[in-house]
């Protein structure tokens, strides 16, 4: 694609972006409040991998070079556009002028560039420096042009810029963003009131004047199930992000005073496996795990068949999807052979953590410890406190087994890390990643990005599980809400209320 025709998609899309949408006009004014079960342990994505975080402040609060629309399409976000050297190397960004931050700040070329470098600065504690790691260097001959050199091709550059990792943090306040976060977004931050609410109101001076139709907009935390449909009869609360308890959803169908959508996302639930955890570290053990599992089951009983199974770390609404799921059919006798070949023909016991603020992880963990049971398997389960799981688990790598839902998207190469928690070394997945990432063209990306999802299979690294399904309920009168989630965001950018 040449850099003309780039550049008019990219115009046509912000127009589009601007526009608001022809078949109903939108209303100004009012409030809404939303319920997500999580609480974040900060309100800075830049700090945290918790998608908890990008749930409330990402494209609500701060903002990106990259805007990711309801349809998973890059759109402009603080750049106007972008332009692409003929080698795949040089990106060049058209900053919008007279954008602030909340405080007053000034967003420019020079602020953009100091974001990314601390960000590719793993002593800084972004959860993904690797996104930011092919970057050679950054100049900025304007104070509106942003010029990225990159080290190599990076098929995932613009896909990472649009991702809560690469939000934009004001120079004079990035150091308290953690608990007063101050960005360029629709809505500014009011207030925290921990434990439960999350507070912001719109910003007058946000860049798009159409934007947002809501005045203000707050985010409660409501981690039982039971408690959030309640507050959502009682009126409570407008919207439930996603519904903790998928079988509520089903019921809240037949309720005319709400709409339920049943989307698509970018998440993975998986049985996390320390790969250097005895005897896990034992690939024929992983194996034997893979065939004892009915992933179907798994859908059916946890998720009451919201969801789709999956062989490998990769959601189908992504692109370049293998569906890999009959590598390892659910055969428990295949299972007890495997165990016996590694040593353990009686089986063996160990124990699986899971997150107490997910129900979805203990019911999922408590049917596939009653599946791996029937293969000599013996789970113990232990349930473990949201902050233990970030700390013990995610930092410290202190377990066996776990069970949580990976929702970034285009995440798969956390596998090329041996540092990230499933501490999984793979030369051979670390070559692919490379060779997808290097990729010239839609093919060598489907090529080699299928190759990546092949080996985490064959390895049975972690449990595969399904990919989550969205499942928004939400007063009747509640429009603009998105259907599908292609990104980690409650975006409110565009929500209004028919009247």
């Amino acid at each position: 694609m040449n850099k003309a025709l780039c550049m008019l998609m990219l115009i046509l899309c912000l127009v589009g972006l601007a526009t608001p949408a022809l078949s109903q006009t939108p209303v100004k004014g009012g409030s809404l409040t939303v319920c997500q079960p999580a609480e974040p342990p900060g309100l800075d994505p830049t700090a945290n991998t918790a998608a908890a975080i990008d749930r409330v402040v990402f494209a609500n609060i701060y903002e990106g070079l990259v805007k990711v629309d309801s349809r998973g399409i890059f759109l402009p976000g603080l750049a106007n556009g972008w332009t692409l050297s003929t080698d795949g190397r040089v990106y060049t960004f058209n900053l919008r002028k007279g954008v602030t931050f909340h405080n007053g700040e000034a967003f420019d070329a020079s602020v953009a560039k100091w974001n990314l470098q601390r960000a590719a600065d793993p002593k800084n504690g972004n959860p993904h420096p690797e996104y930011f790691g092919g970057i050679e260097k950054i100049d900025t001959p304007d104070k509106h042009t942003l010029v990225i050199h990159l080290k190599d091709v990076d098929a995932l550059f613009i896909a990472h810029m649009a991702e809560g990792d690469a939000v934009m943090l004001p120079k004079g306040a990035y150091a308290q963003a953690k608990f007063k976060p101050i960005g360029t977004g629709p809505f500014q931050f009011v207030k925290w009131e921990r434990g439960d609410r999350v507070e912001m109101v719109r910003f007058d001076g946000y860049w798009n004047p159409f934007l947002p139709y809501l005045d203000q907009v707050t985010f409660r935390f409501i981690s039982d199930p039971a408690a959030q449909i309640a507050a959502l009869k009682a009126g409570d609360i407008d919207v439930i992000g996603y519904i903790a308890a998928p079988e509520s959803a089903m019921l809240l169908e037949k309720d005319r005073r709400f709409k339920v959508y049943a989307g698509t996302t970018t998440g993975e639930v998986i049985m996390s496996t320390n790969n250097k955890a005895k005897p896990f570290d034992n690939l024929l053990v992983r194996r034997a795990m893979a065939y004892a599992i009915d992933r179907q089951s798994v859908v059916d009983l946890v998720m009451f068949g919201y969801g789709t199974p999956i062989g490998s770390h990769w959601s189908p609404s992504t692109p370049y999807y293998k569906d890999l799921t009959a590598r390892f059919p659910y055969d428990p006798d295949k299972a007890r052979a495997l165990l016996k070949e590694a040593g353990y023909p009686d089986g063996f016991s160990a124990t699986i953590k899971l997150p107490a603020i997910y129900s979805y992880s203990k019911r999922a963990g408590e049917v596939i410890a009653d599946m791996l049971a029937k293969v000599g398997i013996k789970l113990t389960i232990e349930i473990v406190e949201w902050g233990q799981w970030i700390d013990r688990i995610f930092k410290k790598k202190e377990y066996q087994l776990t069970m949580i839902g990976h929702v970034e998207a285009w995440d798969i190469g956390i596998y090329a890390r041996p540092d990230y928690y499933f501490q999984y070394d793979s030369k051979a997945f670390q070559d692919a990643y490379a060779k997808a990432l290097a990729a010239p063209d839609e093919a060598g990306k489907a090529e080699w990005f299928g190759r990546c999802q092949e080996i985490i299979a064959d390895d049975a690294v972690n449990g595969f599980l399904f990919s989550v399904p969205s499942l928004p309920v939400m007063k009747a009168d509640v429009m603009g809400w998105w259907e599908n989630y292609p990104t980690i965001a409650l975006d409110c950018t565009a929500v209004w209320w028919k009247k």
